[in-house]
């Protein structure tokens, strides 16, 4: 009687599968490559997800955070946030009108300072400044105090009351920061305008009617358009990196600060990145 295995068996158990194939020398690095990025990237579409769930309740009427808390983060990432958008920004149009002057005087150009501050400022520099300040001062205290309350397993507590941490505690600083970011860039371009003025009018005796002419002929309603877009997003970007930082803290004090600083540094970091893609974007559209 013979015992063999049918002759399509045996080159189905001899033929390697996917997972038994040699890793070559191209697709070790390419492999070991997409698992990192997997394992990275995963709890933050995750997260990300969870979020977009949140605010999708909150569309449909289920709000489940108190409109005291909104009151207190909306107060924190605006009025208390203006001063230093204000004086950070007068800084760095003062700097790039400087800049533009030493350059462009010895060409007898100085006049077009004005142009380059106002479009320099209203695409780029007053919606990342402002970003990168938010970074650093509300995105680190989203993470702070969020880390804290993991620490003090009073997020635990939320989840056994079965109230849920994302429609509770992330969802009203996000949606907080994307509607102050649009305004703080406002600011941020006002006050931008207003150091190349300075500057100007020392350096190079320009007075404000002819600075404000030239600069009312510079701009156009896509810089600003593209500028408050640059906002809205990168708000979204600075709180969704400080909360989640926050809600993946260790329970310890170190914790706490572990997580602000990775808050901070993935916020300012995604900052430039989605910057650089907005840049490329706009210029394929000639925007």
């Amino acid at each position: 009687m013979s015992t063999g295995a049918a002759p399509g068996g045996e080159r189905q158990a001899s033929d390697p599968g996917p997972e038994s194939l040699p890793d070559t020398p191209v697709a070790a690095p390419v492999r070991a490559v997409g698992s990192a990025f997997i394992a990275r990237f995963t709890p933050a579409g995750v997260f990300l997800g969870e979020v977009l769930l949140a605010a999708g309740g909150a569309l449909f009427g289920r709000w489940l955070y108190r409109q005291e808390d909104m009151a207190r983060v909306l107060a924190d990432v605006s009025a208390k946030a203006v001063p230093i958008v204000l004086v950070v920004n007068f800084l760095v149009g003062a700097i790039l009108a400087f800049v533009g002057a030493v350059q462009l005087v010895k060409f007898g150009a100085g006049i077009f300072v004005a142009d380059l501050v106002s479009i320099a400022v209203a695409r780029e520099m007053a919606a990342v400044i402002t970003a990168v300040v938010m970074s650093g001062r509300t995105g680190a205290a989203f993470a702070a105090e969020l880390a804290a309350m993991q620490a003090h397993e009073e997020i635990d507590a939320l989840a056994v009351l079965g109230i849920r941490p994302m429609s509770y505690l992330v969802l009203p600083r996000v949606l907080a920061l994307v509607v102050m970011m649009p305004l703080l860039y406002v600011y941020g371009c006002m006050a931008g305008l207003l150091g190349g003025l300075a500057v100007s009018a020392g350096m190079l005796d320009l007075g404000p009617a002819v600075y404000l002419d030239r600069t009312f002929l510079a701009l156009s309603p896509s810089h600003f358009l593209l500028g408050v877009t640059k906002a809205v997003v990168f708000g979204a970007l600075v709180a969704l990196a400080g909360c989640f930082y926050g809600l993946r803290a260790r329970r310890d004090a170190a914790g706490v600060g572990i997580a602000t600083t990775r808050a901070v540094v993935a916020g300012i970091v995604g900052v430039i990145a989605i910057d650089a893609v907005f840049a490329v974007c706009a210029n394929a559209l000639d925007i």
